[in-house]
C-alpha cells in the first residue's frame, strides 16, 4: 500500500474515520528534510499495510488544512487513532523514531 494524498475534502473520511491508525505527513516539495523522510514513510506504508495508513498533506496545496492543524514547521508528523490526535513529531526523524509514534497503536 502506498501513501494516500490527504486534502481538506477527504481529511474526515481518510483520517478521522479510518479503522486503522493514520500517520499524516505535512510536507512540501521544496523542503529538504521532507524529501529526506519521504522514502522512509513509503517503506512504512508498505511494511505496515493493513495496520497503518500513511497520508501526505502538501502544505502548499492545502494551506487551510495545515493552518487548521497549527503547522508552522515541516515536516510535521501527526498520528491519529480512532479520530483523535495520538502523537506528533516536528522535523526529520529516523525510521525507528517514526515507528515509535504509532507502534503502541497497532
Amino acid at each position: 500500500m502506498s501513501s494516500v494524498t490527504i486534502t481538506n475534502g477527504n481529511f474526515q473520511s481518510e483520517v478521522l474515520q479510518s479503522t486503522v491508525p493514520v500517520l499524516v505527513d505535512f510536507w512540501a516539495s521544496w523542503c529538504g528534510p521532507c524529501r529526506m523522510i519521504g522514502p522512509l514513510l513509503d517503506e512504512l506504508a508498505n511494511e505496515y499495510s493493513g495496520r497503518l495508513k500513511v497520508g501526505k498533506v502538501n502544505v502548499d496545496e492545502e494551506g487551510a488544512l495545515a493552518e487548521k492543524h497549527g503547522i508552522s514547521s515541516i515536516p510535521a508528523l501527526f498520528v491519529y487513532n480512532n479520530g483523535a490526535l495520538a502523537g506528533q513529531r516536528i522535523g526529520a526523524a529516523q525510521k525507528h523514531e517514526i515507528v515509535s509514534l504509532f507502534k503502541d497503536l497497532i
